[in-house]
C-alpha cells in the first residue's frame, strides 16, 4: 500500500475535520453573528462555543439541535445544569423548536429535542439520540470523575455534539483538553503530550503559560491555538468575530466593597489580623457570619427592588433568610421541583429577594429583571463571574450593583479574586486574538502546488 506525502502530512496534523452538514434551520430572531456561529457549528458537526453570558447561547444550541434532528430524523439530548431545564423549554418554544423534558430516560418521541439535567444522564441510552448538546459545559469540571467520564463516553458514541459555556478559562488547558476529548477530537493526555511538557521548578512563572505543572513546548503555542480554533469559537462580544456590537453593550457594573470587623478578635489578639492559608480563612469566615450577614441585610434593606444574595455556608443562608424581609432561600436540601419553582417565582417577580449558593444557582439562569446582588467572596473566580452574570449580561437595561462583603481578616481573599478577574480578562482577550488570527486557516486535503519529481 503506497502512501502519498500529502496523506503523511494529514496524519501528522491535529486539526478537527468537518463532520456536519449545511444547516436548514436558523430562527429569524438570530443576529448576524449568531447565524454565523450556528452555520459554523452545524457544518463542523462536533464543536464548542465559548460565548459570553447574554450572547444567545440558548438560541444557538437549540438551533444546532433542531438542525441535527431534521438531518437525521432522530432526537437530540440537551443537558443543562439543575433548574435550568424549564427556562430552556420556554426558550425553545420562543424560537420554534419543539422541546420536552425528561428526568427518567423515557420520552414519548413527540419532542425531538429532549432536555434533562446532567445528574440524570445515566437514565438515557446514547443510541437513542443522534447527538448531545451540553449547556454550560464548564460545570463538568465541578462534577466527580465518574460523571465527567459518563458525559464524555455518552457523546463519543454519537456523530454530533456541541459544548456551550461562557467560562472556558483560556489559561486552563486542562479544561480545553477535556472538551476536546468529549467531542471526539484529541484526547486529554494526547493533548498534553503533543503541545506541553512538564515545567521545570526553576522556570520563571512570568515566562511561561502554565496549566498545573505543564507549559507549552517550544514553538507549540501557535499550533495549540490553531488546533483549538479548528473545533471551537470564543466570543465575548460580536465584534470579536468582526460583526457590529449594536445592542450588545454591557451596562455599568458598580462594585461596592464593605469590610466588616469581627465583634470579638481571636483569643490572645487585640485586633483582627489577616488570615493566612485556607484553614485560617475558613475559621475567619465562620466566626464572622453574623457581622457579614448583617451588612448584607443592610445593603438589601436600602432598596425595595429585587436582589440576589449569594452565600457559601449553610448558616449564612439560614441567617440571611431570618433577618432579610421578603427573602426566600434555595438550598441543597430542597427538592429539584422546589428549586425550579422558587427560581421561576423569583424570575417572575413573585419573590423579591433570593438567597442561594453559586454552585446551586450560579449557572445558566437569566435574571435580567434583577440588578442588585450581595456577594461573600471566595477564591473561585468562576463562581464570582457566573454569579454576577446572572444579572450583569447583555440585555440588562440598568446598571448592576454588587455589594462585596468580607471581613478584615479575609482581605487577602478579595485581593486574590480581583487578581484572577484581571488575569482572566487579559487571557481571554489573548485567546480571542489568537483565534481570530487562525480561524481563516483552512485544512487542505491536497497540496496547493503539485510535487515535481526529480528526473533521477
Amino acid at each position: 500500500m503506497t502512501t502519498s506525502y500529502a496523506d503523511f502530512i494529514n496524519r501528522k496534523t491535529h486539526l478537527g475535520g468537518n463532520y456536519g452538514f449545511a444547516p436548514t434551520f436558523i430562527p429569524d430572531a438570530a443576529f448576524d453573528f449568531q447565524r454565523h456561529l450556528i452555520e459554523w457549528a452545524v457544518n463542523k458537526g462536533r464543536a464548542a462555543l465559548f460565548a459570553d453570558c447574554g450572547l444567545g447561547k440558548s438560541l444557538m444550541q437549540l438551533s444546532y439541535a433542531e438542525n441535527v434532528v431534521r438531518h437525521t430524523n432522530k432526537p437530540v439530548l440537551l443537558l443543562t445544569p439543575l433548574a435550568v431545564g424549564s427556562q430552556m423549554v420556554k426558550e425553545a418554544n420562543k424560537f420554534g423548536v419543539f422541546a420536552g423534558r425528561s428526568t427518567t430516560g423515557k420520552h414519548d418521541g413527540k419532542a425531538k429535542v429532549v432536555i434533562t439535567n446532567y445528574e440524570k444522564l445515566h437514565y438515557f441510552d446514547p443510541n437513542d439520540f443522534a447527538g448531545t448538546v451540553c449547556d454550560e459545559s464548564s460545570v463538568l469540571k465541578n462534577f466527580d470523575g465518574v460523571t465527567k467520564a459518563a458525559v464524555t463516553d455518552f457523546m463519543r458514541k454519537q456523530k454530533f455534539g456541541l459544548l456551550c459555556t461562557a467560562t472556558a478559562a483560556p489559561n486552563d488547558h486542562i479544561e480545553l483538553g477535556t472538551s476536546s476529548e468529549a467531542l471526539g477530537y484529541l484526547g486529554f493526555m494526547d493533548m498534553l503530550g503533543k503541545f506541553f511538557k512538564k515545567a521545570e521548578a526553576t522556570t520563571s512563572r512570568s515566562q511561561e503559560h502554565r496549566s498545573g505543572i505543564y507549559r507549552f513546548r517550544g514553538h507549540a503555542e501557535r499550533d495549540f491555538w490553531r488546533w483549538v480554533c479548528s473545533w471551537a469559537r470564543a466570543v465575548r462580544k460580536p465584534s470579536d468575530l468582526g460583526f457590529n456590537d449594536g445592542k450588545f453593550k454591557l451596562p455599568e457594573l458598580i462594585t461596592r466593597e464593605h469590610i466588616v470587623e469581627a465583634k470579638k478578635p481571636l483569643d490572645g489578639m487585640l485586633f483582627s489580623m489577616p488570615a493566612h492559608g485556607l484553614a485560617e480563612q475558613r475559621q475567619e469566615r465562620s466566626r464572622t457570619v453574623e457581622e457579614r450577614c448583617e451588612m448584607a441585610a443592610a445593603c438589601v434593606a436600602s432598596s425595595e427592588k429585587s436582589a440576589v444574595m449569594w452565600c457559601h455556608l449553610n448558616k449564612e443562608g439560614d441567617m440571611l433568610e431570618r433577618i432579610v424581609k421578603d427573602a426566600v432561600q434555595v438550598s441543597g436540601d430542597d427538592t429539584d421541583e422546589d428549586k425550579e419553582e422558587r427560581f421561576d417565582a423569583f424570575a417572575s417577580g413573585q419573590i423579591r429577594v433570593l438567597i442561594s449558593k453559586p454552585k446551586i444557582a450560579g449557572f445558566g439562569l437569566n435574571w435580567q429583571h434583577c440588578h442588585h446582588q450581595t456577594f461573600f467572596p471566595s477564591h473561585s473566580f468562576e463562581q464570582w463571574y457566573q454569579s454576577i452574570r446572572r444579572s450583569w449580561r447583555f440585555g440588562q437595561k440598568h446598571p448592576v450593583t454588587i455589594d462585596v462583603i468580607t471581613s478584615e481578616g479575609e482581605r487577602g481573599v478579595l485581593q486574590n479574586l480581583q487578581r484572577k478577574a484581571a488575569q482572566a480578562e487579559e487571557m481571554f482577550s489573548h485567546l480571542v486574538a489568537l483565534m481570530n488570527n487562525e480561524m481563516h486557516i483552512e485544512k487542505k486535503a491536497k497540496p496547493t502546488t503539485s510535487i515535481v519529481k526529480p528526473l533521477w
